[in-house]
């Protein structure tokens, strides 16, 4: 499987961010893995991101039900970040969401790369590196 150097994972529930990441890592898809816990801490992270030598996540898995901001509202506060900083990261919502009207509104949005559902599978992972990673190379 490609590897690409960092993974951002936003995400509430502790079980599952340390889950993600111990699956992220065992199948080697990334060298380091952020998570964080509220979505307006992984916005702050993104935005102090150029004044910083942080990871630069090359992908976001993101759910959507969490206290405060959510998914959609991450999204939202995410369009209005520098453009180049966008292309440089894929955002993959990650979710128990089963709802169709979630599904239909992660099609509006075209800064949205997928759709998956929780929890996060090795399977998975390679579907998304084969999808935006492998043409790349």
């Amino acid at each position: 499987m490609r590897q690409v150097k960092c993974i951002m994972l936003v995400d509430d529930n502790k079980s599952d961010n340390f889950f993600h990441e111990r699956v992220i890592l065992k199948c080697g898809a990334a060298e380091t893995v952020i998570a964080k816990e509220c979505a307006e801490e992984a916005l702050s992270y993104l935005k102090n991101k150029a004044n910083n030598d942080a990871d630069h996540p090359d992908i976001i898995l993101l759910d959507i039900n969490m206290p405060g901001m959510n998914g959609w509202e991450f999204i939202e506060e995410y369009e209005k970040l520098d453009k180049d900083l966008q292309s440089k990261m894929i955002v993959v919502m990650l979710t128990t969401s089963e709802n169709p009207d979630d599904y239909a509104m992660a099609k509006k949005h075209d800064i949205l790369a997928d759709f998956k559902t929780k929890p996060l599978t090795t399977e998975m992972l390679e579907d998304i590196m084969k999808k935006y990673y492998e043409a790349i190379s």
